[in-house]
């Protein structure tokens, strides 16, 4: 990828140059400094894991919430409650662009739905502001690159909200992979499994958009369709099913599987895949989303080869684990995800090894947000650094689109693109007017 070197330094990094001076005083605007000495973050975006964020960032005791922004007034309000849980007062704000414009906020945190994930940090970089970006970092691959690319160029802290790097339990797999512990890892394999009815989220179209909902705005740079909720998703009954529409997201694969994926790029040293074969599709849920009930996805890297599957129509396990992420090496196996981590020598029927029920190494999202606040003082790159979030999100895209478009795709990293022509104009980001990217 690509990355423009840094253009010069803002008002924080001069700061910065002092190395006597406190951590406030060297990041913290003299507005925000004071009696709680806090880092002044807005909060766009509110949902189910927006309104998570809150809560996980003010647990650090470090954050002040200065604004929470949502085009949907009940989140937003609900937001703002969590915020009250700790005592602040947020201001609560409709549009992004005011809180982008906020000179007194340090950083912000984007947990829109996907499709504005790349927009909105783009232009928090150019506005001066540190980042923490919910995975999957975007959409498009152009996207992605072009949001690293922001970063650098503004010389900003950017977080990914791969959030799994900063627990105790990935940490270990880590270490245990790079030690050696399973051998030579040849293979790998992803999965996630559940039950979904047949019937799914039925069939929802042209109904009237909800009190309080900007839906104009809510769609932004996506294509313009009318409102259902099925694409808005927010209801108390479903995580958003949003992310089941190509035009906001993609489906089980940048859902859950940048998580499953993500941790074998942290073990095996950040790579990308050179060759990527996906198959999918809805064999058995009736409703009107538009992704995969089912598929499978093999990625060939330039050590290893890798699986992952998506089974939402039938709950089996493996290795006693409804999801996870499995390390196969020339030793033995490892098996891994929020719950523990499983290490297996070959021929052995249990774990030899295992971690897990283990109240210090569970937490993850306190943590990544510790180490983003601790990078804004140091200026040095997160743990979830936005390159590497990417990384794991272009590698699920890739595996979308190679379904989509039923072709094997080629990964050309230097060039940042695939090797298949038919399938080049797919990996650039399309924005409705008058939204553009431009960094």
């Amino acid at each position: 990828m690509t990355n423009p070197k840094p253009q010069g330094a803002t008002r924080r990094d001069v700061l910065k140059a002092s190395a006597a001076a406190t951590f406030t005083t060297m990041i913290f605007p003299k507005v925000v400094r004071g009696a709680n000495d806090k880092l002044a973050v807005g909060f766009i975006g509110t949902g189910t894991m927006g309104q998570g964020n809150v809560q996980y960032a003010l647990q650090t005791d470090k954050v002040q919430a200065v604004s929470i922004c949502d085009v949907y007034q009940p989140n937003l309000q609900k937001a703002i409650a969590v915020a009250g849980k700790f005592g602040q007062t947020p201001k609560g704000i409709k549009d992004f662009r005011e809180v982008l414009a906020d000179e007194s906020i340090d950083a912000v945190c984007i947990a829109t739905p996907d499709h504005w994930h790349a927009y909105i940090e783009v232009e928090a970089c150019k506005a001066g502001k540190d980042v923490y970006v919910e995975k999957p970092a975007c959409v498009w691959v152009e996207e992605g690159q072009k949001m690293v690319q922001a970063a650098r160029k503004y010389n900003r802290v950017v977080q990914g909200g791969t959030m799994q790097r900063s627990g105790g339990y990935f940490k270990k797999a880590a270490e245990l992979i790079q030690a050696g512990e399973i051998g030579q890892v040849t293979f790998c394999h992803e999965w996630q499994a559940g039950m979904t009815k047949k019937q799914g989220w039925g069939q929802r179209a042209n109904e009237a958009v909800p009190e309080g909902l900007d839906w104009e705005m809510w769609q932004g740079p996506a294509q313009t369709r009318p409102y259902s909720l099925n694409r808005f998703g927010v209801s108390p009954d479903r995580w958003s099913t949003f992310r089941y529409f190509w035009d906001y997201a993609g489906g089980s694969m940048t859902d859950w599987g940048v998580h499953l994926i993500d941790p074998i790029h942290q073990a095996m040293g950040e790579p990308m895949p050179k060759s990527i074969v996906t198959l999918g599709t809805k064999f058995y849920v009736e409703d009107d989303t538009e992704t995969p009930d089912t598929m499978q996805a093999t990625f060939q890297y330039e050590k290893f080869l890798s699986t992952y599957e998506s089974r939402t129509v039938n709950p089996m396990p493996m290795f006693g684990q409804g999801y996870g992420t499995s390390f196969h090496g020339t030793t033995g196996t490892l098996v891994l995800n929020r719950g523990g981590v499983w290490v297996y020598p070959n021929g052995a029927k249990e774990p030899a090894k295992k971690w897990e029920n283990d109240k210090d190494m569970s937490p993850m999202n306190v943590p990544h947000w510790n180490n983003f606040i601790e990078c804004i003082k140091s200026r040095e790159k997160p743990i979830s650094d936005i390159e590497k979030c990417v990384r794991s999100s272009v590698t699920c895209i890739l595996a979308n689109l190679s379904m989509r478009f039923e072709s094997r795709l080629d990964w050309d990293e230097n060039a940042w693109t695939v090797k298949q022509d038919e399938v080049k104009p797919h990996l650039k980001a399309i924005y409705r007017a008058p939204w553009k990217l431009e960094v």
